[in-house]
């Protein structure tokens, strides 16, 4: 999937069941939307996630319009 982290060799994005979990569904609604998954793999997302965020510079946000998040020293504000 052009460099895109997949799960186990599978074409579902790391960031697609990352995103999953940040929106709410539970490792059982996952699992239900991809049958070939299982719930290590979902845990093995989000440690890929983390670990790729720890280890990664993030240019800081810009303001563009209201509820854009704005980094600030300690943290990040609306």
């Amino acid at each position: 999937m052009g460099g895109v982290p997949c799960i186990r060799g599978r074409r579902i994005p790391v960031a697609t069941v990352a995103g999953m979990v940040a929106d709410g569904m539970t490792v059982k609604e996952i699992l239900h939307a991809y049958p070939d998954l299982q719930a290590a793999d979902v845990s093995e997302a989000l440690r890929f996630a983390a670990e790729t965020v720890c280890c990664t510079t993030v240019p800081s946000p810009k303001k563009v319009h209201p509820g854009t998040f704005v980094r600030k020293s300690g943290g990040l504000e609306l």
